[in-house]
């Protein structure tokens, strides 16, 4: 492709500068510290609407809005259209201060103070809770904590939480002899944003570090690739730390010791027990996926003490799944149907 002088001005403003992303109509209803919960402002009439709330929890180490990436192409809008009141717990960027934060924390103090502004908002007692990779994590533990706490549907994506294969690169990468744990949190209290970043990068460095900008050259006459580019790229390159308690966790008590799966995960003294989990579940695997294989999901339906369990398989990898160009016919469709049966209209 010979490159014109528009084609190398595209180049550079898809390069330098960040695309608008996330921009369905929300409201902040709750905030602490860091952490906000947003919740997306209806375009249904109320009657229209399915009475109970949808919460949306995703990644620790990454922006939530993957799940709002642009108009046209966002889940939350998906979503929104189709009657659910949607709220997203945004975790925020921890500072060197939140460096002692934990699993802990995140499920035992923060989940349940918004998910209580969630029903004081919503009106409802009752609610639905999806999380996506370290989402579907928070979620599982809070589930199988909190089990009377209203949660009637779970829905889990790309989650790892089967640790029991040691062949998966990243568990590889963090085995005790290789890994010094201790020493990373030591120099940066949080585990920095660029070397979470650089881990993800690696599993597939020829797509990662060439295809991906191949894919951008190769396309440059061609505007709606360059908008989806652009923007999926603002998203990526706008990574946060992960605080150093809850690194620690996943490494130790998850990656090494899979303490989850084993039913050992202790959160403030509490055995953490899968089995409680009663909440209707949706574990959605990316057949595709680098991040979090099939493995680390295909076991939680036959831990779970629910009697509604349904696992789907799609085509993609970690974030294609619901962010590439075939989720809206895929991904989210098999979301709305399954939710909607189960919502309470």
């Amino acid at each position: 492709m010979s490159c014109q002088p528009e084609m190398l001005h595209t180049l550079t403003k898809v390069l330098t500068t960040r695309a608008p992303i996330a921009q369905t109509p929300k409201e902040v209803v709750w905030t602490l510290n860091k952490a906000k919960l947003y919740r997306y402002i209806p375009v249904l009439p109320k009657k229209e609407r399915h009475p109970m709330p949808l919460l949306l929890v995703f990644a620790l180490m990454n922006r939530p809005s993957i799940l709002d990436l642009r108009p046209g192409h966002s889940f939350v809008e998906f979503m929104v259209k189709r009657g659910y009141d949607v709220y997203l717990l945004d975790w925020g960027s921890p500072g060197i201060e939140d460096k002692n934060l934990k699993f802990d924390d995140y499920t035992l103090d923060y989940m349940p103070r918004a998910i209580r502004k969630m029903k004081e908002v919503s009106g409802s007692t009752k609610f639905s809770m999806l999380g996506w990779c370290i989402g579907a994590i928070l979620t599982t533990i809070y589930s199988a904590l909190c089990p009377d706490d209203g949660l009637r549907n779970l829905i889990l994506l790309t989650a790892p939480l089967d640790f029991s294969n040691k062949k998966i690169t990243f568990g590889r990468w963090t085995e005790e002899r290789f890994f010094d744990v201790e020493k990373v949190l030591n120099a940066f209290g949080n585990m920095p944003a660029e070397m979470i970043e650089y881990g993800a990068k690696a599993l597939n460095p020829v797509q990662n570090y060439v295809g991906n900008y191949l894919r951008l050259w190769d396309n440059l006459d061609k505007p709606r690739i360059v908008e989806s580019w652009h923007a999926m790229n603002t998203w990526l390159t706008d990574n946060v730390p992960l605080a150093g308690g809850a690194f620690r966790q996943l490494v130790v008590d998850l990656y090494r010791e899979d303490r989850l799966m084993k039913g050992t995960l202790m959160i403030r003294g509490e055995r953490v027990q899968l089995s409680r989990i009663r909440a209707n579940l949706l574990t959605l695997i990316a057949e595709g996926d680098h991040i979090t294989p099939p493995c680390q999901s295909e076991t939680i339906n036959s831990k779970v003490g629910s009697s509604d369990k349904t696992m789907v398989r799609i085509p993609g990898g970690h974030i294609g799944i619901m962010a590439g160009s075939g989720a809206s016919k895929t991904a989210w469709p098999q979301i709305d149907g399954w939710l909607a049966d189960r919502s309470g209209r």
